[in-house]
């Protein structure tokens, strides 16, 4: 039996989820303007999972069943970051007759999704104009210059860190490095556009806000996906709000293990909030024990300090970790405070994390 959603005006369908047994955070969301697919990907779980490499294959090929059938209830698609488990390359039926909101290929973005987004809308080009992206590319208009994205965390940037702030304070400026060292390169990167063929419109997300009827889609600034100058590059969030009622979608902010997302979080107030937990699989290799900690007290200070909040999915990272209860404890103990419910979507359909069933890895 599954849980009941709260809200009237706002219905949620989960797609596929970490917790269903493949790496994905896709879902549905719909009111009476518009029914919008979210992040429509799904990758195969990592090595150490818990389960038989043909039992993975299966969960992967059943995400991208359910993922492909939800498109056809959607008229938008909302594309967060240009990692495999959150976007397909490809498939022209996920994008057919809708518009399509992506996060800015052009800028705030690593190397390697520079490349993926490359390679997506070349698909999107020649399967709907049957022409080359070349033809599209422009060059850049007058030069943009980029501030330091530090300079828009104060709440990460006040933390007192005792005995780690040295150490913290190295690993910064290498990112601030990196992060410049980037700029250079967007900067000589040929402009790709936003895209209008018949069928399909492009559109980037970044930032911006639209409105169709009486929902209102607002899109976040690019965040880092996890720590302040994460590698691995940037992510948009997406808040849907009708009528009063208002979920907000986190994508990758693991946690958040920034101090200033959970403030944004908060400020949005939301009334269901779908956040992806820590990384705690990848504990200490991949995410230390301070920043692990942040994730922790951020997530119950969003917990404690969302008055509107009565829904989190807890979801995505967290659920490759078979003892992700025991990691984040202090999360779940918050919430029954507060009276509120933290779920992962297996178990708001019934069913039991995959991660936490009796398998074997073969």
């Amino acid at each position: 039996m599954s849980e009941s959603f709260p809200l009237h005006y706002i219905e949620f369908e989960p797609v596929w989820f970490d917790s269903l047994g493949a790496k994905s955070s896709s879902f549905l969301v719909r009111t009476k303007d518009v029914s919008i697919l979210v992040d429509p990907g799904v990758a195969i779980m990592h090595p150490s999972f818990p389960a038989s490499t043909l039992e993975k294959r299966c969960w992967v090929k059943l995400a991208r069943k359910a993922i492909k059938k939800a498109s056809f209830k959607a008229n938008i698609v909302f594309i967060s970051h240009y990692h495999y488990d959150h976007f397909t390359d490809f498939d022209k039926d996920l994008y057919n007759g809708k518009i399509v909101f992506v996060k800015n290929p052009n800028e705030y973005i690593n190397d390697s999704q520079r490349r993926r987004a490359e390679k997506f809308f070349s698909h999107m080009c020649f399967e709907f104009s049957g022409e080359d992206l070349k033809w599209f590319l422009m060059e850049r208009g007058e030069e943009k210059e980029y501030s330091d994205p530090l300079c828009d965390l104060a709440l990460a940037c006040n933390v007192d860190f005792g005995d780690y702030q040295r150490r913290r304070e190295v690993l910064l400026e290498k990112g601030r490095r990196w992060f410049f060292a980037r700029v250079e390169k967007w900067k000589r990167s040929m402009f790709i556009p936003e895209l209008a063929f018949g069928s399909c419109r492009v559109l980037f997300a970044d930032g911006r806000e639209f409105k169709f009827g009486d929902t209102k889609l607002k899109f976040s600034k690019p965040l880092f996906h996890g720590i302040e100058y994460a590698r691995v590059g940037w992510v948009v969030g997406l808040v849907v709000e009708c009528k009063g009622e208002k979920i907000v979608y986190s994508s990758d902010i693991e946690g958040p293990i920034i101090e200033d997302y959970a403030e944004w979080i908060i400020r949005e107030d939301p009334n269901i909030l779908i956040l992806d937990g820590p990384s705690t699989y990848l504990i200490p290799y991949m995410l230390n024990f301070v920043n692990f900690k942040r994730c922790i007290e951020n997530a119950c200070r969003i917990l404690k300090e969302a008055d509107n909040l009565s829904l989190v999915f807890y979801e995505h990272h967290l659920l490759r970790d078979k003892r992700f209860r025991e990691r984040v404890g202090k999360v779940y103990d918050v919430a029954n405070k507060f009276r509120k419910k933290v779920l992962t979507v297996a178990e708001y359909l019934g069913l039991v994390p995959v991660v936490l069933q009796n398998r074997k890895k073969l």
